[in-house]
């Protein structure tokens, strides 16, 4: 796609997706417009810094909780295409204060679709929505039968098994506010593709992750620790729920994937955005480790209850009719062979003669929690998208990040 002539505003152009996404622009010769919520002290966004973004990109001062800054912000950039990426998207944080992610990702979809609609201008608007839509995903009978036992109603009911991988009419059962917000906006863009023909596409991305990830964010928290690890900065790496499943795509595939909807994409359409792949946080952690010069040979639970010698080593079985790149504990814990709970306190992680303590923090359990998420990419590949990037890939930029800025900085 010849972006060279197009206006281009990006909401949340401060964020990780955002900043990349400009960085990538700009080198393309696109005029990028991008939408800053004034900062009290002045400085530049620390994403943007990182990537060495400054006069290319025209900075428009706005805020999405008010429809008259987003109308200047669109008067200011004659838009040809906006890629809505604004939001509070951190699920804990919208578990402790809903309303704050309401008021930005609901509040602020609503205002910037507004302001286009009275301002009758004609952009095309990808929205970033999210994969956390589709919720509580059932890949078996057993789980759907402790789901039941948990929560007493799953609607709507599963009509086949299993709901994986997941295709954009699989049904949404959203198990946190930040999740609810994105279905909100998903149905509102859609709504106004209908009723006032403003030509939005929606994108449900899954987890996408690279270097400059934030801090609180899982893939992110595992990589760190090894790094710190690594330079004997910590002796014990602590974690969550290391059960959950999660298609990981790289940041620069997804960012392929909305310039590809910005161009070919049908108006007023859903598209999942993954890699068709899917891995548990405890494999995401061990392959961390790997790549960080650690070959794990075993782990075992702190009461050795539970021992798996080569935990990372290749599975290469089909499971859900597909061949992905997965773990051994990977395929154990999709067959339900093997479960980690926070009673087993940890796991030892043996690497050579180093034992590495992996120790499970509970409090970073969620009260909802979205057990796994595998994409069915099979609508956007229609259109000619292309996955690069490996799991590993995506490591090995997040760990030469935290070594980069370690040299940047003298410390995180």
């Amino acid at each position: 796609m010849d972006l060279s002539d197009k206006n281009i505003l990006i909401t949340g152009i401060s964020g990780f997706v955002g900043s990349r996404m400009a960085k990538r622009l700009v080198e393309e010769g696109t005029n990028v417009f991008g939408l800053l919520r004034r900062r009290a002290d002045g400085k530049v966004p620390h994403n943007m810094l990182r990537l060495g973004l400054g006069k290319e990109i025209r900075l428009v001062e706005g805020d999405l909780e008010s429809i008259s800054s987003i109308g200047s912000a669109i008067t200011a950039s004659e838009p040809d295409i906006i890629f809505h990426l604004a939001a509070q998207s951190f699920v804990p944080r919208s578990i402790e204060d809903p309303n704050e992610t309401m008021l930005c990702n609901c509040w602020g979809t609503s205002n910037l679709l507004e302001a286009i609609r009275i301002k009758n201008v004609d952009p095309v608007v990808v929205f970033a929505g999210s994969s956390e839509e589709y919720g509580l995903v059932l890949s078996s009978e057993e789980q759907y039968k402790k789901a039941l036992q948990k929560y007493g109603t799953i609607f709507p009911a599963p009509v086949q098994m299993p709901e994986v991988p997941i295709a954009e009419t699989n049904p949404l059962r959203p198990m946190s506010p930040y999740a609810v917000s994105k279905v909100y906006g998903d149905f509102l863009m859609r709504n106004y593709w209908y009723s006032y023909g403003v030509k939005t596409l929606i994108s449900r991305a899954f987890n996408h992750e690279g270097a400059g990830r934030g801090n609180m964010f899982v893939t992110s928290v595992a990589t760190s620790q090894v790094m710190k690890l690594k330079l004997g900065e910590l002796e014990t790496i602590t974690i969550g729920n290391v059960n959950a499943f999660r298609d990981w795509s790289h940041v620069d595939d997804v960012i392929d994937g909305y310039l590809l909807l910005a161009e070919k994409g049908k108006y007023g359409d859903v598209y999942n955005q993954g890699s068709m792949r899917t891995n548990t946080v405890m494999s995401y952690l061990l392959m961390s480790l790997e790549e960080g010069g650690y070959p794990i040979s075993k782990i075992e639970t702190f009461k050795g209850e539970k021992v798996i010698a080569h935990p990372n080593e290749p599975d290469n079985s089909s499971i859900f009719g597909l061949n992905f790149e997965k773990t051994k504990v990977d395929g154990m814990m999709l067959r339900g062979e093997l479960e980690f709970t926070a009673e087993d306190g940890g796991v030892k992680a043996l690497a050579g003669d180093k034992e590495i303590q992996i120790v499970f923090n509970p409090e970073r359990f969620r009260p909802a929690e979205v057990p796994i998420l595998l994409s069915d990419t099979k609508k956007i590949e229609a259109l000619g998208f292309k996955k690069v990037h490996t799991v590993r890939d995506i490591i090995r930029d997040q760990l030469d990040h935290y070594l980069a800025e370690k040299e940047r900085k003298g410390s995180y």
